[in-house]
């Protein structure tokens, strides 16, 4: 019989521990577009119920490395990605993971609001029908408002749901999008850079929002404000010319970096 010691024990229900923490990690993951590399042997963990920021200069590969996390970059016919992402350490490469289900648990918010050119209703529903998450108007009715509550939206537009989606203002928009997310119960949400495109309320709504929804959903977010990264997130990561320079506590990065690149990104003082 095999009889572990008190120290393998409690090394092996740690290791068991921190991996519940961890929702998402990326292992040595480097992407190519033809013959160019974008990122170079990236090692990530992305902790549950928390919020990720990635950081770093124009062209670093921080939205190529979040393309990485639902396979956004399979529809880029030249892009090549080697390495291992898992989600719950299961490896969403695998050929045999439908891409659709896949990027239905972890949803994206992009840079600019793309509402559907259909009505605020129809935007929040399309999701949870195709997925086959609903199976009457009942059923449909309780997604919408729920999903339009938390995302903050719902008592602005309750008399409004039959009225197209591009109507709203830019700062709804964004949040239409990302009740339309959220309506298919995601499990991570990936923002692209979701507030750079917005005035500085609606901005602080969105970012009122993020800290919201971290209770429920482990979030990432690319974005070039630092002060909004600081705002928002529990981790960041520092990204330059495809490699990730340090990750750490978002605390950390901001008052004590290891690396001089991240002190000069985040002091202005880069380039």
């Amino acid at each position: 019989m095999n009889i572990m010691s008190d120290a393998a024990v409690e090394a092996r229900l740690s290791t068991q521990e921190e991996e519940r923490d961890i929702k998402m990690r990326a292992r040595g993951v480097s992407v190519f577009y033809g013959q160019k590399q974008a990122l170079f042997g990236v090692d990530l963990e992305i902790p549950r119920h928390a919020v990720m920021a990635l950081i770093g200069p124009s062209g670093c590969g921080k939205s190529t490395f979040m393309r990485c996390l639902n396979r956004m970059n399979d529809t880029i016919d030249s892009c090549r990605i080697v390495g291992d992402v898992t989600l719950d350490a299961e490896d969403i490469y695998d050929p045999a993971i439908d891409v659709v289900e896949l990027r239905a648990r972890v949803g994206m918010v992009f840079q600019k609001p793309n509402p559907f050119p259909k009505s605020i209703y129809e935007n929040v529903a399309y999701g949870p029908r195709i997925h086959g998450l609903v199976r009457n108007r009942q059923e449909t009715d309780e997604v919408v408002e729920r999903s339009l509550t938390r995302a903050g939206l719902f008592k602005e537009v309750k008399d409004r749901l039959h009225e197209p989606g591009t109507g709203l203002s830019g700062g709804q928009q964004q949040r239409l999008c990302i009740a339309r997310a959220i309506a298919v119960s995601p499990e991570v949400i990936l923002m692209d850079e979701p507030c750079s495109a917005l005035d500085p309320i609606a901005t602080a709504t969105v970012e009122e929002l993020i800290h919201e929804l971290r209770e429920n959903f482990t979030i990432v977010i690319v974005t070039h404000s630092m002060q909004q990264a600081a705002r928002v997130s529990q981790r960041t990561a520092m990204f330059h010319l495809g490699n990730l320079v340090e990750e750490a506590d978002t605390d950390k990065i901001f008052t004590n970096p290891e690396d001089p690149l991240t002190q000069d990104y985040i002091t202005g003082r880069f380039g």
